[in-house]
């Protein structure tokens, strides 16, 4: 019976894909944060200020369980709520000083964990797996 490649390949990637979040998590676990907490800083460090649909769509959490989690933040004083100058409708989530504080302090840590998780991959093969990546994310928008 002939390998089926593709689904090989399906296997292998929801492998890596469940290694990397369990490593992700525990980076971040360090910081006494959820994942969910640092995605949103994240965003909003590197991005400036987002709506929250931005926000969900950025960090793929649905727009729900965002105000929750919003809410936990501000509570913090890590971010704060921002109406919008030109559309009142609007409301723009902003990271604080003390959320930046945070995320200058922790951020280079996580991004060197990230870089311990790919230590053995060469720049060239990293591209090689962005370009891929994206292709079979770019096939299955039917």
């Amino acid at each position: 019976m002939e390998e089926n490649l593709s689904l090989k390949a399906f296997v292998v990637l929801m492998k890596a894909s469940k290694s990397v979040t369990e490593h992700v998590k525990k980076d971040i676990s360090r910081y006494n944060m959820k994942t969910t907490d640092f995605a949103v800083l994240e965003a909003l460090y590197h991005k400036g200020n987002l709506t929250v649909k931005q926000i969900a769509e950025s960090v793929l959490i649905n727009a729900g369980s965002m105000t929750y989690v919003i809410d936990k933040l501000e509570d913090k004083e890590l971010l704060e709520r921002r109406p919008c100058k030109d559309d009142r409708r609007a409301v723009y989530i902003h990271i604080t000083d003390k959320g930046k504080q945070l995320m200058d302090a922790i951020f280079p840590k996580h991004e060197a964990a990230i870089e311990e998780m790919f230590q053995n991959i060469t720049p060239d093969e990293k591209r090689t797996v962005i370009n891929i990546l994206k292709r079979i994310g770019q096939s299955n928008h039917d």
